[in-house]
């Protein structure tokens, strides 16, 4: 029985490449975001921590964080158990496998400003932990429920959300711009 299931569940670790291989894939991925992704679009990624797989397992999807981004300041806010947070472009993808850049239904030139200003001042919130399995805790906020807020004034009404909103299912509310696995695809390919 173990062995069935564990042919269905997403790679319960990824490890980092060593040396200048992590290096090298770190400096693509955060060269291609920063080419990419525009101020208050979503960094949808596949991390390193256990958290990350255990996200990804419970989900059955090989994704498991999204944070916001602010491609002037080159910095990334998102929430983990720590609470919502801001840091670096540069240690978000450096903690990362994989990475989608995904552009939210909602967001405008008008008002990516304000949806990165609404997630700068979540940081500090506590995490959502109950909210992870569906009661949500007012003015506490996981990743995906903090990137969706963040456009809450700019939802047109008709918006369905399921309960737990899980990273890996963001692409249902935007468009994917970007995916590293794309790239390294394309690469190993072409030699």
């Amino acid at each position: 029985m173990a062995l069935l299931l564990s042919g269905c569940l997403a790679r319960p670790l990824v490890r980092p490449a060593d040396g200048a291989g992590r290096a090298l894939q770190t400096q693509v991925i955060e060269q291609a975001v920063a080419a990419t992704a525009s101020t208050g679009d979503w960094l949808v990624i596949r991390g390193y921590h256990a958290t990350d797989a255990l996200v990804a397992n419970a989900t059955g999807i090989p994704l498991s964080h999204v944070g916001i981004y602010n491609g002037e300041r080159q910095e990334v806010v998102g929430a983990e158990g720590k609470g919502v947070q801001r840091e670096s472009l540069a240690s978000f993808i450096a903690r990362s496998d994989r990475v989608l850049v995904i552009r939210p239904r909602w967001r405008s030139d008008e008002n990516a400003a304000q949806a990165w200003a609404a997630a700068e001042a979540m940081v500090g919130r506590d995490y959502d932990f109950l909210g992870t399995i569906g009661f949500n805790q007012p003015n506490r906020y996981y990743c995906s429920e903090l990137a969706l807020h963040v456009y809450r004034p700019w939802w047109r009404g008709a918006e369905r959300f399921p309960k737990v909103i899980k990273p890996g299912e963001l692409y249902l509310f935007g468009t994917i711009l970007y995916d590293s696995l794309d790239r390294e695809e394309r690469d190993d390919a072409a030699g």
